[in-house]
């Protein structure tokens, strides 16, 4: 079942929040043809951790406006890492050198990725990679 219209919505607002305090490397993940609980993965980047508390702190602000908070918040700017679980919409916000142990993109390469700006379904690495 493909993510549904308010988890995109929720996701493309965060990411402009994430956007306005100069979060990097933006990326939409849609999960929802693998995940029963979430629809989409926010992922951003930050330069330092007083970047990415003012990411996270900013997505919080923005998401408040449309009526929703996080329902668990993990992580510490200190610790390089940052997840906001908003149920349909979990936002992972790292530092540059996290992102990369993480390594969420290469995790979920056959998902297909989403547009932030719009939303629109772009298509997955793998896909990309078959071209």
């Amino acid at each position: 079942m493909p993510a549904t219209d308010e988890a995109v919505e929720l996701a493309v607002a965060a990411a402009d929040a994430a956007d306005d305090v100069k979060a990097d490397d933006l990326a939409l993940l849609d999960v929802s043809e693998l995940l029963v609980i979430v629809d989409v993965f926010l992922l951003a980047s930050a330069g330092s951790d007083r970047q990415l508390k003012a990411i996270a702190e900013r997505i919080e602000e923005r998401l408040r406006d449309h009526g929703r908070r996080p329902a668990r918040r993990e992580g510490t700017p200190s610790a390089g890492w940052v997840l906001l679980d908003y149920g349909d919409l979990v936002c992972h916000l790292f530092l540059a050198e996290q992102r990369g142990i993480y390594a969420l993109e290469r995790l979920w390469a056959d998902v297909p990725r989403r547009d932030v700006r719009t939303g629109a379904v772009l298509a997955s690495a793998v896909d990309e990679a078959r071209v």
